[in-house]
């Protein structure tokens, strides 16, 4: 079994936050690079500190957090999506379409969510069962949501959005409503996943899929279920997507399944599966996104904000080489 699933159990006289908390790493590596640049470019340019800004930047970017979960999810278990940038742009429209067609919220709500668990589940299905590649199954799956989607709608933009589905824009206890079911999912899933017999399960199949068939876990099951829990994070990504503002333009949002899978790697989940959490992966959507903001904010800000694709590439390959040797050291 991975190490994040069994390390509960080699300290069984730990506390529960602490064998949730013990084992991360990368995630406080993750969490002290965004204290310190908030720090920092606070210090360069107090603006940044603005809870207007700082606002902005959690809940405008909570939608890859909350997709990230479930990426995540289908890392660990041994698999990857590539598809999910596509997957939310058609969830997106299908919650939009819904909601201007006078159907009650709860319907434009509910349906996208119900859309996404189908469609990965499909995916699952054809990963578990018909022994397909993930990537090569989800790499067709996005030509095909993709396509599917400018041929549905032209591109054409969603306008008359109702103000009751705009969930996005809505603020709990004081607090932007993404920002709170960002972090009530991100709790809720890391003890989830963590202490749950399937989530300990979704470890042991994507650190050893032998060893978990041998100890009676039912490995394509698992498979089928993950990718369905991760279709059901895409639906929930794609309404926060879709009402941060008052229309919805009918396109794949450029590079999204990209940020959502380097989010989930750089967050510690190793991409040969079998180890990482959400806790991780919701870090470093959070890094990345104040990563774009600050560099908004310094010199010749136009030019840096570029650079971003190269801050998050060099990131990217000094993750996956620190997880090689961290796995070359343990054999």
């Amino acid at each position: 079994m991975g190490e994040t699933a069994s390390s509960s159990v080699l300290v069984p006289s730990r506390g529960p936050l602490a064998r949730l908390f013990g084992g991360l790493g990368q995630e406080m590596v993750v969490l002290g690079a965004l204290v310190v640049l908030i720090a920092a470019i606070g210090l360069y340019n107090p603006r940044f500190l603005g809870s207007s800004n700082l606002n902005a930047i959690f809940a405008g970017n909570a939608y890859i957090a909350v997709a990230a979960m479930g990426m995540a999810m289908v890392i660990i278990s041994g698999h990857i999506d590539v598809s999910v940038g596509s997957l939310i742009g058609v969830l997106a429209t299908i919650a939009g379409t819904l909601a201007t067609k006078g159907y009650p919220v709860w319907i434009a709500w509910l349906v996208p969510v119900l859309v996404g668990i189908a469609i990965n589940a499909f995916v699952g299905v054809l990963v578990a069962y018909a022994s397909i590649p993930s990537i090569v199954v989800t790499l067709g799956m996005l030509s095909i949501l993709k396509g599917g989607l400018i041929l549905a709608t032209s591109g054409n933009w969603i306008n008359n959005l109702p103000p009751d589905f705009l969930i996005a824009q809505m603020s709990w206890f004081g607090v932007r409503s993404p920002i709170v079911i960002m972090v009530v999912l991100t709790a809720a899933v890391a003890f989830w996943m963590r202490y749950s017999a399937f989530g300990r399960s979704i470890y042991a199949v994507g650190g050893n899929p032998e060893a978990a068939r041998a100890a009676g876990i039912p490995a394509k099951p698992v498979t089928v279920a993950v990718f369905a829990i991760h279709g059901f994070f895409a639906g929930l990504a794609a309404l926060l997507f879709a009402t941060q503002l008052q229309v919805i333009q009918s396109t794949v949002p450029p590079g999204l399944e990209l940020t959502v899978i380097t989010a989930a790697v750089i967050g510690g989940v190793s991409i040969l599966g079998g180890t990482g959490t959400v806790i991780g992966s919701t870090l470093a959507a959070m890094l990345f996104a104040t990563i774009t903001s600050a560099l908004t904010f310094m010199p010749y800000s136009n030019v840096l904000v570029f650079w971003k694709q190269a801050i998050v590439g060099v990131l990217i390959l000094i993750t996956v080489l620190a997880d090689m040797v961290r796995r070359h050291r343990m054999i």
